[in-house]
Formats: C-alpha cells, sequence, structure tokens
C-alpha cells in the first residue's frame, strides 16, 4: 500500500501562483511514476502531468506547458506540481496518483485531493 497526502491548495487570484505537495508513505518501492489529475466541477478527473520517479522524465498536458512545473524529491518521496500564471478555468480538485511499472493510474494509489480556486 502506497498512502498519499496531498497539500498546499488554496484560494488565489488569476494570475498567481501556488504549489501543490504530494508526500508518498507505505511500499515507496511501488513509485515508478507520479502524476496529478484535477476535476472540475461538472467535468470529468483530466489528468495534468507526471513525473518517472528513477530520472525524472516529464509529461505534461498541453493547456499547462509553461506554467506548471512537476518535480519530486526522492529523499523525501515527495512530489511537487509548481502552478504558475493561474487561471479561473484551472480552478479544480487536484489529486496526486502513483502507479508501479506495469500498471496504469486507475489499479494505482490516490490521494484524497487538495482544492484549487482561481479567482478571476
Amino acid at each position: 500500500q502506497v498512502q498519499l497526502v496531498e497539500s498546499g491548495g488554496g484560494l488565489v487570484q488569476a494570475g498567481g501562483s501556488l504549489r501543490l505537495s504530494c508526500a508518498a508513505s507505505g511500499r515507496t518501492s511501488l513509485l515508478f511514476r507520479m502524476g496529478w489529475f484535477r476535476q472540475a466541477p461538472g467535468k470529468e478527473r483530466a489528468f495534468v502531468a507526471s513525473i518517472r520517479w528513477s530520472d525524472g522524465r516529464t509529461d505534461y498536458v498541453d493547456f499547462v506547458k509553461g506554467r506548471f512545473t512537476i518535480s519530486r524529491d526522492n529523499a523525501k518521496n515527495t512530489a511537487y506540481l509548481q502552478m504558475e500564471s493561474l487561471k479561473p478555468e484551472d480552478t479544480a480538485i487536484y489529486y496526486c496518483a502513483v502507479r508501479s511499472e506495469h500498471s496504469d493510474y486507475e489499479s494505482g494509489y490516490w490521494g484524497k485531493g487538495t482544492q484549487v480556486t482561481v479567482s478571476s
């Protein structure tokens, strides 16, 4: 089992910044890739960014490229999502999730989410 705890959400004005954290505990040997997802009201959960734990290789969805940066601290088993130039449409609950090498996120582990609200 892997436990994930997100933090860092909050209310910010458009154009502002937030940094989300996701701390992993438990069987951290299962950490192959960690991803951030978000779900806005009335919408399906969507992929935002991910990072491969071994080498830090990252992937982003197009609408956050250049604004969001995912990183990790291996020693702390923690991943971060630095969000810049936030827009009202970034308002959502942000979840982190981990998957092992041979599984997908749906069958992996998820945190409970942290609310990000961007006011116009």
